[in-house]
């Protein structure tokens, strides 16, 4: 019994040692993606293992950094105007969006997602494609620690860099010189808009072949656009960093 005893009691240690390395791991490495370019995401390195699995000779990935006072405001307007207009204030979740679209996946069976920008990141950056609870209790488990250690610049600064945009084209700048032949920092509100309407669905949308829907999407953009202030908006995303220390 006692060699029994022992042994649960070195599992539990080593058990122990090993979630407390794992959340000090996860700690340091968003703290050090608040001022260090992370050079890919998860996603992206799930996508070319996908390609190379499936020995898709064909397939290219486009990717280039480039800061956030490098790219168009009328981009960062348009993704939050599309995926979340509730950024600047809410602490990474949107109880209220979560709550709608639970009660809607109760009647339907088309999913409807409630993901907040700072999820989108946290799902991006550090996880993997696919639906299970584990998932999502990690993906809950880095938007907090993202909201909690980078301000909300930076999130949206990495959101834009790291966002599927098209099949194999990842981040603003990529996805302006593919689609419209311009880098980042000339992106319209019209390009800006169209590049948020294929966010939802980036490997069935397409900005260079805009669906009717995907043009219906454009327009709403727009619109919420110029109802949220147009780019002005982004010096209130700009003040909460402060607020939120």
């Amino acid at each position: 019994m006692a060699g029994k005893s022992g042994f649960g009691a070195r599992l539990l240690r080593a058990l122990a040692f090993t979630l407390g390395g794992a959340l000090a791991g996860s700690v340091g490495l968003v703290l050090l993606l608040r001022w260090v370019d992370p050079p890919a995401s998860a996603f992206m390195v799930e996508a070319r293992v996908d390609a190379w699995m499936r020995r898709d000779t064909g397939y290219v990935q486009r990717h280039a950094w480039v800061d956030l006072d490098r790219i168009s405001p009328n981009l960062p307007l348009a993704v939050v105007a599309s995926e979340d207009q509730k950024f600047p204030e809410h602490w990474g979740f949107d109880v209220e969006a979560i709550e709608k679209a639970y009660r809607m996946n109760r009647h339907s069976h088309r999913i409807r997602g409630a993901s907040t920008i700072s999820q989108q990141v946290a799902k991006n950056l550090f996880l993997w494609s696919g639906r299970s609870y584990f998932r999502k209790a990690l993906e809950a488990y880095f938007t907090v620690l993202i909201e909690a250690c980078w301000p909300k610049r930076r999130i949206l600064e990495v959101y834009l860099n790291v966002a599927q945009f098209g099949v194999g084209i990842y981040g603003a700048e990529a996805a302006a010189e593919r689609f419209f032949h311009v880098p980042a920092a000339r992106l319209s509100r019209g390009d800006a808009a169209l590049l948020a309407a294929v966010l939802p669905s980036p490997e069935h949308f397409s900005a260079a072949a805009p669906s009717r829907y995907v043009w219906q999407r454009h327009e709403w953009i727009l619109g919420q656009m110029q109802a949220l202030g147009g780019p002005e908006m982004l010096e209130e995303i700009d003040a909460y960093p402060e607020r939120r220390r």
